[in-house]
């Protein structure tokens, strides 16, 4: 009796999260809460083993003068090893673990909780072991991860479950970083990949409700702004627009150098489960010239804008994080490029400022301007997000005439890196994987909709040995348009126009088969309708035959109703994207 009671009130509550809007913006409250948890629980565990392994206190690891003991840094091996031990003893899987991206573009937000506990768990040990990683992908993965679990228990529908999946990346960067619109834009923008009046409340309410979480603990945010000493005029629009290209270019470059350097480890006679060890092992001499290369750079960035260091020390700096996040990620540690890349910014920025007031003869550009404008735009051409990352420096500095030169900046920054190269890095390791996509737009029902899916099975065949007075005798002129020919075991051999067959310049005692055409072009039943519509274009045909890997006829697909049902489909993921 209880158990169907509780069945039964269960049912109930479902449904009430199907069909309420109001019910979806409590659920992604609790989401945020939980993210918000979840996400200090990680920084407070890699600050452990921060302090465990570097002996780091207070301060933030990349903040250290210098390593008191080189034997510390044995902790990068260490950390290699672990993630070393961990992929030679997982099972092999067909694929990568799914991220919140990919989720949300492919799969409708569907995330195994298995595949966000494993990327968490090795973002934290390459973190925590001090490699030139964040954790931002492990806070977003968590967050939109328990989101996916919670929405998928409940049976949300597909584009809320999407939506719940981008308020719980969402909460997770804004609590990390104390800026709560700045986590409600990653959700739009990164996650879910549009912004749409349906979403907003459920993805602003687990933004808040984390920020929240982070306040009420008492942890202080990532970023503390320094203040600004000069005004902000003219000239700066024009001069940050131009550090804006500057960093779309260096981010374009650092995206393909971790591309061919990763490449290039695979290639080579290191087994998968030692090059994390490699990787750590070549990381040592770097971190040992400057502790600045070690993890994501929290301490350095802050330390940096207030110390005013000089051009050969920033651009030393530069060259070291850079080659130790190259390392890094090629050589099998876990993690993001989010916050290295703002630390890696804000060092462009400075160099930018240093290298523009020492050709003018005196200051005109304020250092810490530049280095929070560089640190947006780098981030913007790595990441994606122009709004994301200005917001991030408004709910930092509170200062709205800057957050207009890092508009502008961050628009150049992004624009030039769409046009010259067209993804964000997200999207640019998961199209190297090949999963060809460039936001996390929902595209997972045009790779559903498949030739399988869409074919008329059963289609009228005849045996390929008829002549063609045997055809006319069992396919009437009228009775329908094409037929298909079929060799042994159901063999596909061609499609035959059934007009062309009452042809009266035809020998009716030749056979059928000189009436044959398409014999080489097929579709397969995997086939996703994009990739349907490209094979109909390049046969120029109106009717293709869908058959299996032995080449047996499974059905027949008409290019009108192939482009019908991409319609149907193309509007009822319209209608649900903006809540219809």
């Amino acid at each position: 009796m209880f158990q169907s009671q509780l069945r039964f009130f269960v049912a109930n509550q479902r449904r009430w999260f199907r069909a309420s809007e109001i019910a979806l913006i409590l659920l992604a409250v609790a989401v945020g809460l939980c993210a918000g948890v979840l996400t200090n629980i990680q920084s407070a565990t890699a600050h452990a083993m921060h302090s465990l392994f570097y002996g780091v206190r207070i301060n933030r690891l990349s903040a250290l003068v210098s390593i008191h003991h080189p034997l510390r840094l044995l902790a990068l091996p260490l950390g290699g090893v672990i993630l070393g031990v961990m992929t030679y003893a997982m099972p092999r899987r067909k694929h990568a673990p799914i991220d919140v991206v990919e989720a949300n573009a492919l799969h409708g937000g569907r995330i195994p909780l298995y595949d966000s506990l494993l990327v968490s768990a090795q973002t934290l040990i390459s973190n925590g072991t001090g490699a030139s990683v964040g954790l931002e992908a492990a806070y977003a993965q968590l967050g939109g991860g328990m989101a996916s679990v919670i929405g998928q228990w409940v049976k949300l529908r597909r584009n809320d479950l999407r939506t719940l999946v981008g308020a719980g990346a969402g909460a997770a960067v804004g609590a990390a970083f104390g800026a709560p619109l700045t986590g409600t834009f990653y959700a739009f923008e990164i996650v879910i990949g549009t912004y749409t009046p349906a979403a907003i409340a459920p993805v602003a309410a687990a933004a808040l409700a984390a920020t929240l979480v982070t306040r009420g603990l008492g942890v202080e945010p990532y970023l503390i702004a320094s203040q600004n000493s000069l005004p902000i005029t003219t000239v700066d629009y024009s001069l940050f627009a131009a550090l804006g290209l500057i960093c779309a270019g260096i981010g374009i470059s650092i995206m393909r150098l971790v591309t061919w350097t990763e490449r290039q480890v695979k290639r080579s006679f290191i087994p998968a489960y030692l090059q994390p060890l490699v990787g750590g092992l070549l990381l040592i001499p770097i971190a040992w010239t400057s502790p600045q290369s070690l993890s994501a750079g929290h301490g350095a960035l802050r330390l940096d804008l207030v110390l005013h260091l000089s051009l050969q020390f920033l651009t030393a700096i530069l060259a070291l994080k850079i080659a130790a996040s190259i390392i890094s990620l090629s050589f099998g540690f876990r993690g993001g490029l989010f916050f290295a890349a703002l630390f890696l910014g804000s060092l462009v920025g400075q160099i930018f400022a240093e290298l523009v007031n020492m050709a003018y003869g005196a200051v005109l550009i304020d250092p810490n301007n530049a280095a929070l404008v560089g640190m947006a735009a780098l981030a913007v051409s790595i990441v994606g997000g122009p709004m994301t990352l200005s917001l991030l420096v408004l709910e930092v500095t509170h200062d709205f005439a800057l957050t207009g030169t890092v508009i502008t900046a961050a628009l150049c920054a992004s624009a030039l890196t769409r046009a010259q190269f067209g993804y964000s890095f997200s999207t640019w390791r998961l199209h190297v994987r090949g999963a060809n996509i460039r936001s996390a737009r929902d595209i997972g029902w045009v790779k559903s909709l498949t030739a399988e899916r869409m074919m008329r099975r059963l289609p009228m065949t005849v045996p390929e040995t008829m002549s063609i007075a045997e055809f006319r005798e069992h396919v009437p002129l009228g009775s329908t348009s094409r037929v298909i020919l079929s060799g042994p075991d159901h063999n596909y051999c061609g499609i035959v126009t059934t007009a062309a067959a009452y042809a009266s310049e035809l020998d009716s005692d030749a056979p059928i088969t000189t009436l044959a055409h398409l014999v080489d072009h097929v579709l397969t039943p995997e086939m996703a309708v994009d990739d349907v519509l490209r094979a109909f274009e390049d046969a120029e045909a109106d009717d293709l035959a869908v058959v299996n890997a032995s080449h047996q006829i499974l059905g027949i697909l008409t290019e009108k109703h192939v482009h019908r049902r991409y319609l149907e489909e193309s509007e009822k993921s319209q209608r649900a994207v903006f809540g219809e």
